[in-house]
């Protein structure tokens, strides 16, 4: 089954990068991609979901944050287009922004109940189909030839199932993330059958229950932050809702995540490629720079700083 609709998820407050998110969501913070284009984050992030054949978006807002984004994914008008007439890049990227354009829906999550509420906003949207779930304020740089978005999709044609994307992690970061263990199936890539998800463990818990043959010591298998779910997920997030089943007062994707692994059985997939979270002023900092150092940009900041060695 082609996987044919994303979610991405854009509805927080962004406090982390407060005052700046007083005037512009956190989502829309400018990094120069690999070609060398200044875009916003939320765009690169779309444009590996249509470029892995992605066909319709729907990008979870807070409520009044649609204006924002739709002001940005608009081409240019007859009147400015003169303006690029030596500039074909430019035309090229105002054409894949009225493509964006008429590819995205946007819905709002009118209460902050964490990220499975945010998840749940789009149930009518997917309906009854499997999906692709990613984060808007994670930029995602794969080291093979195919993008991150390319291999867990792939995983999903060859499974049928949940697949999570997930990646090795040392010890000492696994509070930040999902964490996952299970046995492993496939080897190209490695794949697991997953048997226990929990969210944001501390390390004693990991060494008891989350350890996974085969990996380093203290290096656990953590949510890489993208997923195709089947729409049994949004059934067990109703009933979490329903219920007031929560987890830290939200309701957490990550606790549905593990019920699904339950119900239906769910795979975990590593992913080859970084992981980079904007959301925070040195994860801003981080993703510009491994944005820089990879494609096509990093060639030009080579030259940039060998013609400045000269000098």
């Amino acid at each position: 089954m082609k996987i044919r609709k994303a979610v991405i998820t854009a509805a927080g407050k962004g406090t982390r990068q407060y005052p700046a998110t007083n005037s512009v969501q956190k989502e829309l913070f400018p990094l120069v991609d690999r070609d060398g284009i200044t875009k916003p984050t939320i765009q690169i992030i779309a444009e590996q979901a249509l470029q892995s054949g992605i066909e319709q978006i729907c990008i979870v807002v807070q409520p009044g944050g649609e204006k924002q984004f739709r002001s940005h994914f608009v081409g240019l008008g007859a009147d400015e287009k003169h303006l690029f007439a030596n500039k074909k890049w430019g035309l090229k990227q105002s054409d894949l922004l009225d493509q964006l354009h008429d590819s995205i829906t946007y819905l709002p999550q009118t209460q902050q109940e964490g990220y499975g509420h945010a998840v749940y906003c789009a149930r009518e949207w997917v309906g009854d189909e499997p999906f692709l779930l990613m984060l808007g304020d994670h930029v995602y740089i794969s080291a093979s030839q195919l993008s991150c978005t390319q291999q867990l999709l792939q995983a999903f044609s060859r499974y049928q199932k949940s697949v999570y994307a997930i990646k090795q992690t040392p010890a000492e970061l696994i509070y930040l993330f999902g964490t996952v263990t299970g046995e492993r199936i496939d080897q190209d890539p490695p794949a697991y059958q997953l048997t226990r998800i929990v969210e944001k463990p501390d390390v004693k818990y990991a060494r008891e229950h989350l350890r996974v043959e085969g990996l380093p010591a203290d290096t656990f298998l953590s949510f890489f932050g993208m997923h195709v779910l089947t729409p049994t997920i949004f059934t067990i997030l109703e009933n979490h809702i329903r219920n007031n089943i929560r987890q830290n007062n939200e309701i957490q994707l990550t606790t549905a995540q593990a019920e699904l692994c339950t119900q239906e059985g769910t795979i975990g997939v590593e992913v080859d490629g970084q992981r980079l979270d904007m959301g925070t002023p040195l994860g801003y900092i981080e993703t510009q720079i491994a944005l820089a150092m990879s494609g096509a940009f990093a060639m030009e900041t080579e030259r940039f700083f060998q013609r400045h060695a000269k000098h």
